[in-house]
């Protein structure tokens, strides 16, 4: 008996894969592997030495430092902003709506220098914070700023659909039953909201750490005070050390990865422990 072949809409398997592989070879394996390569011609010690660097272990506590922070201030204020767009019907709210990708299409030098105009101290926000004892531009502060402006619409787009798919019905049922607004959102609404907050806070740190146009206007890139690593690299690049900036570059990889692969790792957790929980309440009902 002939066995009943599924029919993909893509021409084949071997096809398929053999494409994505050699796509995903030019554009990401090579070059990578060039990077470390091209580090290799240093010996350990050299490359100890380089990497850790007191300059450039300052240009790695700024970047991966104001990246976490911008990323956890996104999660937070991206998951109330896709609610409220989600959840509320009110004047104006398409504007806001499209608001939300204008990081996206702005060029990140013109986002840059806005930002670094608004928060100067003679800017209309500096020149109000400031005399507080705050200071905005030019500090670390400013590249936390720059990339909470970059990194929010990651979250509120990965976020939004997924609030779209739960019915309010299920909010109505949880308070019927005599749920607080707390419990509701902790126990019903947050463990759906997980996975893909997650996902959106990954994207977020991800684009923040390889940032570059809109922070070196407003940080001021003042070595082992508001210098990131990318500028740090391009400094070498341009004073002829390839060396030095590969080894730097391949740093930031391998800290990126370990970081990305951890929040993948705790995504696909929170994914199956959800997944786990619909299925055995099923299985009860």
């Amino acid at each position: 008996m002939a066995r009943n072949k599924k029919k993909n809409v893509l021409p084949g398997f071997r096809l398929s894969l053999g494409y994505a592989l050699v796509y995903l070879s030019l554009l990401v394996l090579i070059p990578l592997g060039g990077l470390i390569l091209k580090s290799s011609t240093l010996s350990w010690p050299q490359f100890w030495e380089v990497a850790t660097s007191e300059r450039a272990l300052a240009a790695y506590r700024v970047t991966f430092g104001c990246s976490l922070l911008a990323a956890i201030v996104n999660a937070f204020f991206g998951l109330i902003v896709a609610w409220v767009l989600v959840r509320y019907d009110f004047f104006g709210r398409r504007i806001v709506d499209a608001f939300v990708d204008l990081p996206f299409a702005l060029p990140t030098a013109v986002a840059g220098i806005t930002l670094t105009t608004l928060y100067a101290s003679n800017g209309w926000i500096g020149a109000i914070i400031e005399p507080m004892g705050f200071k905005v531009a030019f500090t670390p502060w400013g590249i936390v700023v720059a990339l909470i402006f970059i990194g929010i619409p990651f979250v509120v787009r990965t976020v939004q659909p997924v609030i779209e798919d739960i019915e309010p019905e299920v909010e109505e049922a949880s308070s019927t039953l005599g749920a607080t607004r707390w419990q509701t959102f902790r126990h019903v609404l947050f463990p759906s909201l997980f996975p893909a907050l997650l996902t959106g806070f990954a994207l977020s740190f991800s684009r923040a750490v390889g940032e570059y146009g809109s922070v070196i206007f407003i940080a001021g890139n003042m070595p082992l005070v508001s210098e990131i690593t990318p500028l740090l690299i391009i400094s070498k690049l341009e004073q002829y050390d390839v060396v030095g900036a590969t080894v730097l570059a391949v740093v930031m990889l391998v800290i990126s990865f370990v970081l990305l692969l951890l929040i993948n790792v705790l995504q696909w957790w929170a994914a199956n422990r959800h997944s786990g929980r619909h299925v055995d309440a099923g299985a009860t009902a």
